[in-house]
């Protein structure tokens, strides 16, 4: 009999591919032709088709012409020059991170992910730093408004305030970004159609019941101006390792196997993509979201150049991070039971590969991790044998997993006995191996962090909250009815589908330590509650050993 812990992904992966491959069958032909009509940017590009009213709000956003970084420790500024090296290591709470470039040294003069490009000073590294990731830490975002007094184009009117309206230079206009680590994502409402030149007719009604940024019911921004936009916040994602989360093997196809819905096209090749590079899955391509970024959050309003596209995704595509010292284990790589860890293991890897528990592990440690290693004080192998009982919790350590959107309803069933590398599946990072998003609960009420409201308390809530309403002529949401809340809809804002609200693309786990705070919309301030917000959604039960273990072995990653 196979232990159900081990029998676990391989079920996955089972329901996954028959949820996609039956409805490819009787649809292939329908597939083949339905490539999603390209619209260009002024410099000819192809955009993603939510682009364009982007566009319009982020021209109109104020743009600080003195807002002109002047350094601080551990920060990359726009255009400053110098090499990056192949290799290239920062310290963090957990120990150490090491960024490795698999083709070698460079100089980023010149270069378009390293320069300001765009009108108000910003370049893509402003937020996607090396130190912390290739994403953004709340550290240094709190940094660089003490170092520059808020005059780091990181603050920039378009999204690094709650609205562009606010008065600029003021904490409190920049709230989400100070104190969660979100930039505001601004999307048209009702969503644009990727499929043709219209709109979709959402599955719901949204209503704003709360609005403490302000922009939702902004005259000029929000949802009733001119150019009507919905605005939510996020973290940015990681920018590396990106060759995993663009793959194109397991659980690729013509058809999204989680929702059965057409997968989007690359508009170069007119092949289907896995969706998994942002949040909500809007970005086809490293191409197309590059050519989004550079418009939405550059504020790049031409557009950019198909050379400066090749540049910056043949860097994204060479640049691997992960941790690579651990301030009470040691070095991790050096001795057994460290071929598997650090960049340039995942550089070796293979991408696109379902994990699995017996020959091919989602994160592997060499058994070597589980005795006293010669020449290791007493503290460095209590660590290491920490470390790796979290591992094996990480992939054996079963719960029941229950009400999950686009998790419980692709025919594992509801609930259904698993472990985090049920989700987590992908060889090496984490990913999802194939294409979709879930509602974990991150982002949907009654799960999704708020701030309680009772008299011991003067702080108030953040995030944005909004009224669902599925349409009488669509089924209900099967988990929570026709009326709920939630902070954020995710993927409804690009689908329309009252069954994606509050869905998410998950991210990679790599480099953690570094990028603090996670979850999408920033509501774990650190590695433990990320463990304990899955503890109370899932009511697994962990004891304190198992979570100190589990954090322990996530923040080697």
């Amino acid at each position: 009999m196979i232990r159900p812990a081990r029998a676990m992904l391989a079920a996955s992966a089972i329901a996954l591919a028959l949820a996609a491959w039956q409805g490819a069958i009787a649809r292939q032909d329908a597939a083949a032709s339905a490539v999603p009509a390209q619209r260009e940017a002024p410099s000819g590009q192809p955009v993603d088709p939510q682009v364009p009213a982007q566009a319009r709000q982020a021209a109109a956003a104020p743009v600080d012409p003195e807002a002109v970084p002047d350094g601080g420790r551990r920060w990359w500024d726009p255009g400053e020059g110098g090499m990056f090296p192949q290799r290239l290591d920062y310290r963090n709470d957990r120990g150490r991170l090491r960024l490795f470039n698999r083709d070698g040294a460079f100089s980023t003069a010149g270069h378009p992910f390293f320069e300001p490009i765009g009108t108000n000073g910003r370049a893509c590294v402003s937020c996607h730093q090396p130190a912390d990731g290739m994403s953004l830490s709340l550290q240094s975002i709190r940094e660089r408004w003490e170092e520059t007094n808020g005059q780091d184009p990181i603050f920039a009117a378009i999204d690094g305030s709650n609205c562009p309206s606010l008065p600029q230079g003021d904490p409190a206009s920049h709230s989400l970004l100070l104190q969660r680590g979100l930039f505001r994502v601004f999307l048209p409402w009702p969503p644009k159609d990727p499929w043709s030149a219209g709109t979709i007719v959402p599955e719901f009604t949204l209503e704003v019941v709360r609005d403490p940024g302000t922009c939702n019911t902004d005259p000029v921004y929000g949802l009733n101006s001119d150019n009507p936009m919905v605005s939510v916040y996020r973290r940015p994602r990681v920018v590396a390792n990106l060759p995993y989360a663009v793959h194109r093997n397991f659980g690729i196809g013509p058809f999204v196997g989680k929702t059965g819905e057409p997968a989007l096209r690359d508009p170069e090749n007119g092949q289907p993509v896995n969706m998994n590079i942002m949040a909500d899955a809007r970005a086809a391509t490293l191409g197309t979201q590059a050519i989004d970024a550079s418009i939405n959050h550059l504020q790049m309003l031409q557009g950019l150049t198909r050379e400066q596209v090749r540049l910056i995704n043949e860097f994204e595509d060479q640049l691997y991070a992960a941790q690579v010292h651990d301030s009470r284990a040691g070095n991790l790589l050096t001795g057994e039971g460290g071929r598997y860890i650090g960049p340039e293991a995942l550089a070796n890897g293979t991408v696109g590969v379902l994990g699995n528990n017996t020959t091919r592990w989602v994160f592997p440690l060499d058994e070597a991790w589980a005795a006293p290693q010669p020449g290791l004080s007493a503290e460095e192998n209590a660590m290491r044998a920490s470390i790796r009982r979290g591992q094996q919790i990480f992939h054996f350590r079963t719960f029941w997993i229950s009400d999950s959107m686009h998790l419980n309803t692709v025919g594992l069933g509801n609930p259904v006995k698993r472990t985090c590398a049920t989700c987590h599946g992908m060889h090496m990072t984490g990913l999802d191996t194939a294409n979709g998003w879930m509602d974990i609960g991150t982002t949907n009420l009654p799960w999704a962090r708020e701030v309680p409201l009772n008299p011991w308390t003067e702080e108030r809530e953040l995030m944005p909250l909004f009224k669902i309403t599925c349409r009488a002529d669509v089924p209900p949401h099967p988990f929570y009815g026709r009326v709920f809340y939630t902070q954020d809809p995710g993927r409804a804002l690009i689908s329309g589908k009252c069954n994606d609200v509050g869905t998410i693309v998950m991210q990679q786990f790599r480099g953690l330590a570094a990028r603090a705070p996670y979850f999408s919309n920033g509501s774990a301030m650190n590695i433990r509650e990320i463990i304990d917000f899955y503890d109370r959604r899932y009511n697994i039960q962990y004891s304190e050993a198992e979570k100190v273990d589990l954090e322990n072995f996530m923040g080697t990653l």
